[in-house]
């Protein structure tokens, strides 16, 4: 639930018929660009990954402000869809969620350094480790605060990226168990190559785990599993599954099954500030790297880098106007870029565009958008910028905002 602590500002009820569920509040105030994130499809995105788990628990990873998405907003979703915790990249994406008032577990999957021991045993975020002068750090945060550091221990098995080999961490966690004020919840490895058609490395490295976590028997949660693995290797599962990606919507690779059924949670969109007709010969944009080859129109948009479109979507992006195609004319700025809106009648200042979703029949998704960037979806969704507001949608309203002023829920008054 959204706690009663935020600030409030007035719900917008949206027609059933309006499709695009944040548009009318968008527009109505005038917003240069804006995400819509669909609480809703994120929640069916969880049962849906929560089924193929079976048995083992589901750990959302929030990092990266959960893919761009909003790490509060989707670590409250999640954990009321039934997620029994959250997993980040750092002591301070923790205590973003602490300060929110969000209790579920938190687990640190990355590198964390002895110097922040205090902090993450006084605000109960598990750890995942590789040394021993870190858990006698926390060992010692522990026990001077009266409470316990939950650790989970790394396992080296082929990726070679971070934690200890197999042998060591038998010997790691068996030290750590000797250690006051620490608990060892968790054993844990990365794949490094889930995503791929080829398995055997995946398998490879999975004996690995095995081999060594058969000597951690007495350590509750084994965990190996992210979205990929989960999705073509679920008897893997064990005690529990880390998924990011698949909860946002979108699978890892072409060559990870699609057996389970996931619906992007995000829509990128913007507004058209100009249109503008230009003459054979003249160019557009820094650079004039575009130019007319007949009389054309060019709408400006008002959304760039500065917000998440990628500059190596100059003259080879795409974004929606009036449920139609239109192609990036000239380089992408900072703050804006320009379509070429020819083909498309009656194009005019303030209609919506869509960068990543849906518009009338045609939908672009961050799977294209990475094709024609040349990169992986991953990044698209991850590298949506602070400025850019998030309108989160629950149930046909928009539930809370989050822009710059910070996160507040909107009201039902």
């Amino acid at each position: 639930m959204l706690h009663s602590r935020l600030p409030r500002v007035k719900q917008v009820r949206l027609s059933s018929d309006d499709r695009n569920q944040a548009r009318a509040m968008a527009l109505k105030e005038g917003l240069r660009v804006w995400a819509e994130i669909d609480l809703d499809r994120l929640t069916a995105n969880v049962h849906a990954l929560k089924r193929q788990a079976g048995e083992a628990r589901l750990l959302v990873v929030v990092k990266a402000n959960a893919y761009g998405h909003g790490a509060v907003q989707v670590a409250r979703a999640a954990v009321e869809a039934g997620a029994w915790g959250l997993g980040v990249a750092s002591l301070e994406e923790g205590l973003e969620l602490r300060r929110a008032g969000i209790r579920a577990p938190v687990v640190v999957l990355g590198s964390s350094s002895p110097a922040q021991a205090g902090r993450l045993v006084a605000n109960d975020i598990r750890v995942t480790l590789g040394s021993l002068e870190l858990g006698r750090a926390l060992s010692r945060a522990a026990s001077a605060a009266g409470l316990t550091a939950r650790v989970h221990v790394k396992v080296e098995t082929g990726m070679n990226r971070f934690g200890v080999a197999p042998d060591e961490a038998v010997r790691l966690a068996e030290a750590l168990r000797d250690l006051p004020g620490v608990e060892v919840e968790g054993v844990s490895t990365h794949f490094a190559a889930s995503d791929e058609e080829d398995k055997g490395p995946t398998l490879q490295q999975y004996e690995r785990f095995r081999a060594c976590a058969e000597r951690l028997d007495w350590v509750p949660l084994h965990h190996v599993s992210n979205t990929a693995a989960l999705l073509d290797l679920p008897d893997m599962s064990l005690g529990l599954v880390r998924c990011g990606l698949g909860v946002y919507g979108y699978y890892p690779s072409e060559a990870v099954s699609r057996d389970v059924p996931l619906q992007p949670v995000m829509s990128f969109r913007s507004r058209v500030a100009r249109v503008a007709t230009v003459a054979p010969g003249e160019g557009v944009g820094y650079g004039l790297t575009w130019r007319a080859e007949r009389p054309s129109r060019i709408a400006l948009v008002l959304a760039g880098y500065g917000d998440g479109v990628r500059r190596s979507l100059s003259n080879r992006g795409v974004a929606l106007v009036r449920g139609c195609r239109a192609p990036f004319a000239g380089r992408v700025a900072m703050d804006m870029v320009m379509l070429d809106v020819t083909h498309i009648p009656d194009v005019r200042v303030d209609d919506e565009v869509t960068l990543l979703g849906r518009q009338g029949q045609e939908c672009i998704d961050a799977d294209e958008v990475a094709r024609l960037a040349g990169t992986i979806n991953y990044e698209i969704v991850t590298g949506l910028m602070e400025r850019v507001t998030r309108l989160f949608i629950r149930g046909g309203r928009v539930v809370a905002r989050q822009d710059l002023a910070g996160l507040r829920e909107v009201s039902a008054s």
